[in-house]
C-alpha cells in the first residue's frame, strides 16, 4: 500500500466533524431509549462527548498517523482495531467524569453508561474510518495528490 498524502488541518476537521454528526444522530436516541434517561440529557451528554471526541480525534489521529509512518505500519484490520480501541480508551477517561456530573450518578454508573456508548462507537469507528479511507483514496485523495 502506498503512503497516502498527509491530511490538511481542514480535512482532519471535516473527517472528525462528519464522524461526530452522524454518531450523535444515531447514538443519542439509542442511548436515551436503552438507558431510560431523557432525550435532552442524553443529547447533552452525546454532544459534549462529541466535542471532546472532535478535539481528541484530531490530536489522536495526528499521533497515530505519525506512528504508522514512523514504523511503516499499514492500516490493516489489526491496526484499525488498535486505532479504534486506543481512541475510545482515551475518550472514556475524559468522558466518565462529565457523565457522572451531568447525570448526577456515581463514577461506576457513568462507566457502565459510557461502556454502553463504547460498544456502539467501536464498530462505528472502524466502519466509518474504513469507508472514509476508501472514499479518500478513490476520490478526494487523488485530487490532493495531483
Amino acid at each position: 500500500m502506498q503512503l497516502e498524502k498527509d491530511k490538511s488541518v481542514l480535512e482532519r476537521f471535516l473527517h472528525a466533524f462528519c464522524f461526530e454528526v452522524l454518531a450523535i444522530g444515531i447514538s443519542a436516541p439509542l442511548a436515551a431509549w436503552i438507558s431510560g434517561e431523557s432525550m435532552v440529557d442524553m443529547g447533552v451528554v452525546t454532544v459534549v462527548i462529541a466535542v471532546m471526541a472532535l478535539l481528541w480525534n484530531m490530536v489522536y489521529n495526528i499521533f497515530f498517523d505519525r506512528l504508522l509512518k514512523k514504523f511503516g505500519w499499514v492500516k490493516n484490520t489489526f491496526m484499525r482495531c488498535m486505532h479504534a480501541a486506543g481512541f475510545e480508551f482515551g475518550l472514556l477517561v475524559m468522558a466518565i467524569p462529565f457523565i457522572a456530573w451531568w447525570l448526577d450518578m456515581g463514577l461506576v454508573e457513568a462507566l457502565i453508561l459510557d461502556v454502553g456508548l463504547v460498544l456502539f462507537y467501536l464498530p462505528y469507528t472502524y466502519v466509518y474510518n474504513l469507508i472514509y479511507d476508501r472514499l479518500r483514496a478513490r476520490y478526494w485523495g487523488r485530487l490532493a495528490a495531483a
